[in-house]
């Protein structure tokens, strides 16, 4: 007996240790695999979220920062409700995250919306004590330095990027003694912030002589040169010498001036090229004095010959002189250009060589010579709008040395591995399909919501900034573009075309398309070696569905296709209804005043006329009667709308129904030429809206 209860007794007292030890242990395997599935399971806040499931996240989730995260969404999807905003980020600035800065930003604007002073000053104070680095501390430096100055100082020295600080220092006081420090301040960072030109000239005017440091003085001059004002910019410098930087920057400006203008321009260039030949400034100085079709040999000679040794732009621009003048094109001509083609494949100055004289080939039907032309640049070495155009047009000249196989297998590999363009068009044409529907009716209705289909095409923004990347998540797209901009290097255009690329989606977001717009399609044209996903995206990035209901409505009351107006309105003002022309055209489809007048049957203000859903439907109604006009030729009738209809009607040949491609191309008018291939482009872009996709 004795020894059946000893056992009993030591294997209870086992067990006993062992479930001591094993429930720690247990516990941390619990606690670390709930954890692993709570990960798996979370999906991340994103604005493709339906707004029943933001609003189950923001009510029941256990994760405070998922709630808050879901508040931001929330709050981003009504921004026209203060009311809505103020209840969903009502507590929501607690904690050390970035995010919190940002919540209590926005509570400041909300509580200043209602007209409550005492609370809105509470939470910029808030902000400033305890986020006193964020970007959005801009934002409270400068609504509180308009009592305390010191605070602007602050934000000019701490922030001198940030919208706020360009804004502080536009609306300094031309009497200020500041004036001259906010002058410089946008000068260097923000020339065309608005109100920034007429303080960068005050300050150039009020001060002679020793009034201003030469260095100061040429930052002015710098500035007003990026504004395109060389009168201003040269009266700036008031004999100050120059540096490479300036010189270049009013060198670049005064070429776009009047003949003198343009004398002195050349001369400016000229001279910053010989005195600082080693500089990156001399070679940019080269290639614009190498810039035109037919430019100024003499010129070019003057240059540093190991300057024009290394410039591709220089050696580009003697083949074109070669090729003028020798007329007809030899083959000596083409091993010229073979060689600048082979030794600066990735120059943007080949790239145009290289179509410049493919082009010239083509118009000429020579055939041999311009599929040489266009092969002696790898496909991958080119942007892809170039690298689209590259490969249609070998299809072309295979297909006339009848070689049809062979370019409709040029064709198929165009269509299938790039973005829908002009030239993915005509190959589909030319393979037998892309068939337009009728242009002349109204697009089918789209019952979804604006917001719906932001959610169901929202992409990452990829900016390289994991705190703007996750304000771009959360619908706060004027906080990530302001945040962005807060820490860029003084320059109003980044020279890093991914740089573009982030810049122009950020600035699309907040409603300035215009400047967005253009800089994603100067992006196109320096990004290579892209994947077909970074492709496909900057090409939806620049064929945004803006104004969407504007254009609808007009298509169903003007019977035409809403993505022929948007084609329209991307190429003629970039979906920004209060542009106008140099020669007077107005608004979003750029109606001409009598123009306007005579489709309306009535007079119309210049305000009336920038009106969009006025405008779209005015524009609609001539695009109409030029359908009928053309019979529904929708090359003609672009064409027409640029060039007007008496003009295209002076250039129909028989090739426009035979190859209207080289048609295109015999266009007189490089404008016209051009924008009929950009606006068909868009065309067919917005006609395959969300059908792109990239292959395994």
């Amino acid at each position: 007996m004795p020894s059946v209860s000893g056992r009993v007794l030591t294997v209870q007292h086992s067990r006993g240790l062992l479930l001591l030890a094993g429930t720690p242990l247990l516990t941390v395997a619990i606690v670390l695999g709930g954890q692993t599935v709570l990960r798996r399971l979370h999906t991340p806040l994103t604005p493709s979220l339906s707004s029943a499931d933001l609003w189950t996240r923001y009510r029941w989730s256990l994760n405070p920062s998922e709630r808050r995260e879901a508040a931001l969404l929330l709050a981003a999807r009504s921004p026209d409700s203060a009311e809505r905003s103020q209840r969903l980020l009502a507590n929501q600035g607690w904690g050390n995250d970035p995010l919190a800065a940002v919540t209590l930003k926005q509570q400041a604007l909300i509580a200043a919306k209602f007209g409550r002073t005492a609370e809105t000053q509470q939470r910029w104070q808030d902000l400033l004590q305890r986020f006193p680095q964020s970007a959005a501390s801009a934002d409270a430096r400068y609504h509180l330095g308009q009592a305390n100055p010191a605070l602007h100082t602050e934000l000019f020295q701490q922030h001198p990027g940030h919208p706020a600080a360009l804004a502080a220092a536009a609306e300094t006081n031309k009497d200020s003694p500041k004036q001259t420090i906010a002058a410089l301040h946008l000068a260097r960072w923000g020339a065309r912030w608005p109100g920034a030109a007429s303080q960068i000239r005050e300050a150039c005017n009020r001060i002679s002589g020793a009034g201003l440091k030469q260095t100061d003085r040429l930052t002015l001059a710098q500035g007003l040169a990026s504004l395109g004002d060389s009168r201003a910019a040269e009266a700036c410098l008031q004999g100050t010498p120059t540096t490479p930087a300036s010189a270049l920057a009013i060198g670049r400006v005064l070429l776009r001036g009047n003949a003198e203008q343009q004398a002195r321009g050349k001369q400016q260039l000229l001279e910053l090229a010989i005195n600082h030949p080693d500089d990156p400034e001399a070679l940019e100085a080269a290639a614009l004095l190498s810039e035109p079709l037919r430019p100024d040999p003499a010129l070019l000679d003057a240059l540093p010959k190991a300057l024009q040794q290394r410039s591709a732009d220089v050696a580009a621009a003697r083949v074109r002189l070669a090729d003028a003048t020798n007329g007809d094109a030899s083959n000596g001509d083409l091993a010229n250009a073979m060689a600048v083609l082979r030794r600066w494949p990735t120059s943007p100055a080949a790239w145009q060589l290289q179509w410049d004289l493919a082009r010239e080939a083509l118009l000429k039907d020579q055939w041999e010579r311009a599929e040489a032309l266009l092969n002696a640049i790898p496909s991958a070495d080119l942007p892809e709008p170039l690298a689209a155009r590259q490969q249609f047009w070998l299809g072309l000249t295979l297909s006339k040395q009848n070689q049809p196989a062979q370019a409709k297998q040029i064709w198929k590999r165009l269509v299938k591995t790039h973005p829908r363009s002009y030239y993915t068009w005509r190959a589909e044409v030319r393979l037998g399909r892309g068939d337009l529907p009728d242009l002349d009716q109204a697009s089918t209705a789209r019952s979804a919501d604006l917001s719906d289909a932001f959610q169901a095409h929202w992409e990452p923004l990829k900016s390289g900034d994991p705190f703007v990347d996750r304000l771009w998540r959360l619908g706060q797209t004027q906080e990530a573009w302001e945040t962005w901009r807060n820490q860029q290097p003084p320059s109003d255009q980044p020279s890093n075309p991914s740089q573009k690329l982030v810049e122009g989606r950020l600035r699309v977001a907040v409603g300035d398309a215009w400047t967005g717009l253009s800089r994603l399609w100067r992006a196109s044209l320096r990004l290579v070696n892209q994947t077909c996903e970074e492709r496909q995206l900057l090409h939806r990035s620049q064929h945004p569905r803006l104004l969407s209901e504007v254009f609808d409505t007009a298509s169903q009351q003007e019977a035409v296709r809403s993505e022929l107006l948007m084609a329209i309105a991307k190429q003629e003002s970039r979906f920004s209804p209060s542009v106008s022309s140099p020669v007077g055209a107005i608004g979003l489809l750029q109606l001409m005043p009598a123009t306007a007048e005579e489709l309306a049957g009535d007079s119309l203000s210049q305000e009336q006329l920038r009106e969009p859903t006025r405008n779209a439907k005015l524009g609609a109604r001539y695009l109409r009667q030029l359908l009928g006009q053309w019979q529904g030729n929708i090359v003609l009738a672009v064409a027409s709308y640029n060039a007007g209809p008496g003009a295209a009607s002076r250039w129909v040949t028989p090739d426009l129904k035979q190859d209207p491609e080289l048609w295109v191309e015999r266009i007189p008018y490089p404008e016209t030429r051009l924008y009929t291939k950009k606006v068909l482009g868009n065309l067919w872009a917005y006609l395959g809206s969300g059908s792109d996709h990239c292959d395994s």
